[in-house]
């Protein structure tokens, strides 16, 4: 049971913001919401069944101490990577089949590599389930894509979406160092090597919010000039 409601939380909390909920929320402005909800149920639970089924396997060939570290960076990457942001390019216009298959190619296409498939193959390195892990990931991208389309849709409301962002983020983090605390061995866990540690994680947070934060000031900027050359381009 802890395998699956940790795997329920950390899927609801990476995917806020996420591409496949920016995915969800376009979808659900072209189809029934029943159709995008069924597209998601199949997709996800394919794809997450075979990235548990795959760190349930890792733990067969490589040694349970390097992959606990590996799980334990990872966890640290998927929150810098959440404070990064997802934009869609274009994964909603992709696919031209029915409305249900248009939805679940796009979704186990958008998956393949994403935070939330990376994470579910960590956690499943983490807990040794392969069915607790694929539920409780497969019921928390369900649970966050409706979110996503009832907030975002439905009633009209904007997510507040950098508050949620940096909540997941940290929560992630945490989740990383802690688990690097206990997996590393004793020796290298020195007064030294924790405070240098502890403040190269704080720059590269910093690091990273700065590149997304002028990369959000400078959109609207390259939007225009593009606007502008493409007008150029018709005279």
């Amino acid at each position: 049971m802890t395998a699956f409601i940790a795997a329920l939380i950390f899927v609801v909390l990476a995917e806020m913001g996420d591409k496949t909920q920016l995915l969800g929320m376009a979808f659900a402005t072209r189809f029934r919401w029943q159709t995008v909800m069924w597209g998601v149920f199949v997709a996800t639970a394919a794809n997450h069944l075979l990235a548990a089924a795959a760190g349930s396997y890792l733990t067969l060939i490589v040694p349970l101490g390097i992959i606990k570290v590996a799980a334990a960076v990872s966890f640290i990457g998927f929150g810098l990577w959440t404070i990064r942001g997802d934009q869609l390019s274009g994964e909603d216009q992709r696919y031209q089949f029915s409305p249900f298959w248009t939805v679940t190619i796009a979704f186990f296409m958008a998956e393949m590599g994403d935070k939330t498939q990376l994470a579910t193959i960590s956690l499943a390195v983490e807990y040794n389930s392969v069915i607790n892990v694929w539920m409780g990931t497969t019921l928390g991208m369900m649970i966050s894509n409706a979110f996503g389309i009832i907030v975002g849709i439905v009633m009209g409301k904007k997510i507040p979406e950098r508050a949620i962002k940096w909540g997941s983020a940290l929560i992630f983090i945490a989740f990383g160092a802690v688990g690097l605390y206990e997996n590393l061995p004793e020796p290298l866990l020195t007064p030294l090597a924790l405070t240098v540690g502890g403040l190269a994680l704080l720059l590269l947070v910093g690091l990273v919010a700065w590149r997304n934060n002028k990369k959000t000031v400078l959109a609207p900027v390259r939007e225009k000039q593009d606007s502008l050359d493409r007008n150029r381009m018709k005279m």
